[in-house]
């Protein structure tokens, strides 16, 4: 797995898996692999894999059963969807609408490339 500089690793991870959960790859009630075998598969150490279980478990992201290991809570799907919308409206948003602002697109404009981009 590639890395960037700008965010944590244990969160880059921790989305990598919320995108698993959104594109359908991990079900509710679905094992994920355990904090070593998650290590070896994307060459973290296991203490990160094991700060991003523990971030995924304090959203109610993923739960874990003892003895039988991690899994994907029952409403994992709405919870990463709910997060990554918080983060959209509330981090990303106003950077993003002013670029469009400074480029000139207008209200109308955008709104037409969005419902293309949504009837794709």
């Amino acid at each position: 797995m590639n890395f960037k500089d700008n965010k944590p690793i244990y969160l880059q991870i921790a989305d990598r898996i919320g995108d698993d959960v959104l594109n359908g790859h991990l079900q509710a009630d679905g094992k994920i692999p355990s904090v070593r075998e998650m290590a070896a598969q994307i060459e973290v150490n296991a203490n990160t894999v094991a700060r991003t279980y523990e971030y995924l478990q304090q959203n109610g992201i993923i739960y874990t059963k003892r003895g039988l290991g991690y899994f994907v809570s029952p409403d994992a799907h709405e919870t990463v969807a709910n997060m990554r919308r918080d983060q959209l409206m509330h981090n990303e948003m106003d950077y993003f609408l002013s670029q469009l602002k400074a480029a000139g697109v207008s209200p109308d404009e955008l709104n037409k490339i969005y419902t293309n981009f949504l009837a794709q």
